[in-house]
C-alpha cells in the first residue's frame, strides 16, 4: 500500500487526469485501488504492475493487462507514467514486457491498446511496442471534455 501516495501524485499530473477517465485525490481512494488492482490477480480478471526504477525503487508508472479472457486468450492492455519518467521509452519497455509475458509464458492470442485519437504519445508507444494499428472505434469512451475516438493497436502471438 505505499504506492498509494504515488498513484494519487501521478493523477494530480494533467496529462494523465486528460487521458484517463478515472482520478482520485485522496490516498484512501488510491488504497481502495491498489486493492482492487490486486483482486483482479486473484480473481484472474486483471495483472496490474508497479512501473518502478531499479536503482532507487522509485514508482515511474503502471502497466496492466485487463479485460482479461482466458478462454479466449485475450486482453487490453493499458499504462501510465509520471511525468518525470516521459520521453525515455519507459511506457514502450513496460508495455513490451507485459505483452510479452501473456504471448509467450501464459500462452494469450491477442493483446489490444486501445487511446484516444488525439492522445499520440500512446499512439507511439502502441507503436515502439510492436502493435499494429487496425482501427478507429468511434466516440468509444467518455473523457473529462466528452467522447473521444479511440484507436485500437493490437498484437498477436
Amino acid at each position: 500500500m505505499e504506492d498509494a501516495a504515488s498513484v494519487v501524485k501521478a493523477f494530480q499530473d494533467p496529462t494523465i487526469q486528460r487521458w484517463h477517465h478515472r482520478r482520485t485525490d485522496s490516498k484512501d481512494e488510491a488504497r481502495e485501488w491498489i486493492t482492487q488492482w490486486q483482486q483482479g490477480w486473484r480473481d484472474e480478471t486483471a495483472v496490474h504492475w508497479t512501473i518502478a526504477d531499479g536503482e532507487n525503487d522509485t514508482v515511474l508508472g503502471r502497466v496492466s493487462l485487463q479485460s482479461l479472457n482466458l478462454r479466449g486468450g485475450q486482453a487490453e492492455t493499458s499504462y501510465w507514467v509520471m511525468p518525470l519518467a516521459r520521453g525515455a521509452a519507459v511506457a514502450p519497455r513496460a508495455v513490451t514486457a507485459a505483452t510479452d509475458w501473456a504471448l509467450g509464458e501464459t500462452g494469450f492470442h491477442r493483446i489490444e491498446l486501445g487511446h484516444s485519437v488525439a492522445n499520440q504519445a500512446s499512439c507511439r508507444v502502441a507503436a515502439k511496442a510492436g502493435f499494429e494499428q487496425e482501427g478507429i472505434r468511434r466516440r468509444a469512451l467518455l473523457h473529462v471534455d466528452g467522447w473521444h475516438d479511440m484507436h485500437l493497436h493490437a498484437c498477436t502471438r
